[in-house]
Parts: structure tokens; C-alpha cells; sequence
């Protein structure tokens, strides 16, 4: 695999805003899978979703300790990385941060039927 595609590979892994708050959560610290669930807030399955993403990518490693598994980074460096990246993240304007990625052009609308046999529009 070249440089480019291992970049995009590990960019892809990061670009998800509950995986950054767990690795921000986990830091330089061990922390179990009930403790990223206390600090975020996710469900308990979301987490283990998350942190088997994050371990299958090589960025967390995990040691178990009785019945609990304790994960970790496996690089600090990425701390310093993903600094670095929020500074830049800074500068970029990011007015329209709240407005939604995609606007759905009308013909994607779906009726459904909703209570009482009205008709409900959802976009897909």
C-alpha cells in the first residue's frame, strides 16, 4: 500500500466525530469500554463498535484485565497529530457547519402513510 492510500485509509478512520471524542476521551490513559460509555454518552454497543474500528485500524490496542478490556492509543503521536489538524481545522470557514451536507431535489421525497392514514413526506 503506498503512502497516499494508507493516509486516506487512516483519514477515513478518524473522520468520525464519535471516534475523535473517544480518542480524545482516551488520551494518554487506559480506559475501559464502561468509562468511554460514562464520558461520551453512546450506548455501550456504539463504543465497541467504535473502538473495534479504531483497534482493526492499528490506532488503539486493547489489554485485558479480568473480565474488562482496557484500550489505549497506540500511538501518543496522534495526539499531537490530531492538535495540529484542529489548529488548521481552525482557519478553514466553517459558517455553514450547521446547514446539512446534501438538500434532497424534491423528486427524492417519499410518501408514507403516517398515523390515522395521513400521508407523511420523508426525504431520503
Amino acid at each position: 500500500m503506498d503512502d497516499a492510500k494508507r493516509l486516506q485509509f487512516c483519514l477515513k478512520t478518524l473522520a468520525d466525530v464519535n471516534r475523535l471524542r473517544i480518542i480524545k476521551f482516551i488520551g494518554e490513559h487506559e480506559r475501559s469500554v464502561s468509562q468511554v460509555v460514562g464520558e461520551t454518552g453512546l450506548s455501550q454497543p456504539l463504543v465497541s463498535h467504535h473502538l473495534r474500528i479504531l483497534k482493526n485500524a492499528n490506532l488503539l490496542e486493547a489489554k485485558r484485565q479480568g473480565p474488562f478490556i482496557r484500550y489505549q492509543l497506540k500511538e501518543k503521536r496522534l495526539l499531537h497529530a490530531l492538535g495540529i489538524l484542529l489548529n488548521i481545522a481552525k482557519t478553514v470557514n466553517a459558517e455553514d457547519i450547521h446547514e446539512p451536507m446534501f438538500h434532497c431535489p424534491p423528486f427524492w421525497k417519499i410518501h408514507f402513510p403516517g398515523k390515522r392514514g395521513k400521508k407523511q413526506i420523508v426525504q431520503i
